[in-house]
């Protein structure tokens, strides 16, 4: 009886301390692997002049910390992409990573934004890599998108064959719903529809960051309180709202990453394709 009362102690005492522990200190580090020229504005921010474009930035985020190495989104490969987007500067997630010090092999986790070609396209190139994606948005494109009604636009079906391999492999986890804690100190948010069901990252720390994805595209949607043009109107509001929520959870507009902003390679220190967020 004794050892029991002395083991439920310690089990006690041991989840407080584990419950107290701090989150890991993270590095964040965005990597370029492309550009898009000559994208129209029009297409990011709604409410932009209709003549003007930018050379977006292609991106993917590199979190490391605690025992992990993650991706936050994994860029694309396949060649049918670059008819519909001509890229300058390509080069794949799998080689770009390498510039951060890091091999394809040593990533233990890819959190996934949303399922468009451009952040889920590469999962297939980081062989040990489990996937974190929302509940909701692998039901759907696994799913409804594909029948008569469905919305798959934007969405390769390979990608989609991928995420089911990886489910039977046993390499997928599934974020259900909002403010989900993922890793120590890594919490998963829900976005507007921008997909079906798209998510954005906080990482706690000193200072905390927010990593948006396409939930915001630039720094200007920030300023200007603008939603992203890809937002149908009834879900513009919405978007608003998250990229509000995304300002208080990061406590500063500074510390909002946006999605394609080439202007995060100019205000952190940048070497190459990788910019050092923290």
């Amino acid at each position: 009886m004794r050892r029991l009362i002395l083991a439920a102690f310690a089990a006690v005492l041991f989840s407080s301390l584990a419950a107290a522990a701090p989150a890991p200190d993270y590095s964040i580090r965005a990597i370029r692997y492309a550009t898009v020229p000559g994208f129209p504005l029009a297409e990011l921010v709604v409410g932009a002049p209709k003549d003007q474009t930018l050379d977006i930035a292609m991106v993917l985020w590199l979190i490391r910390g605690g025992g992990h190495t993650i991706l936050f989104d994994s860029g694309f490969f396949r060649e049918k992409w670059f008819k519909e987007f001509p890229m300058k500067d390509f080069l794949r997630p799998d080689d770009a990573v390498k510039f951060a010090g890091v091999q394809p092999a040593d990533v233990t986790d890819i959190v996934i934004s949303h399922a468009h070609w451009d952040h889920l396209g590469g999962i297939a190139l980081f062989p040990k890599a489990v996937v974190w994606i929302q509940k909701q948005e692998f039901s759907y494109y696994t799913g409804d998108a594909w029948q008569t009604g469905g919305q798959n636009g934007g969405i390769d079906p390979e990608d989609v064959q991928e995420l089911v391999r990886l489910n039977t492999a046993g390499r997928l986890r599934l974020v259900d719903g909002d403010n989900v804690e993922l890793f120590p100190g890594i919490r998963a948010f829900t976005g507007a529809r921008h997909t079906f069901a798209s998510q954005y990252l906080r990482i706690e720390g000193q200072p905390t960051y927010v990593l948006a994805s396409d939930n915001c595209y630039l720094y200007r949607n920030l300023a200007e309180h603008a939603p992203g043009a890809t937002f149908s109107e009834s879900d513009r509001p919405a978007n608003v709202a998250a990229q509000q929520r995304m300002l208080e959870l990061a406590g500063s507009p500074d510390r909002v990453i946006p999605g394609h902003d080439p202007l995060q390679f100019q205000r952190f220190p940048t070497e190459g394709r990788v910019a050092t967020i923290k």
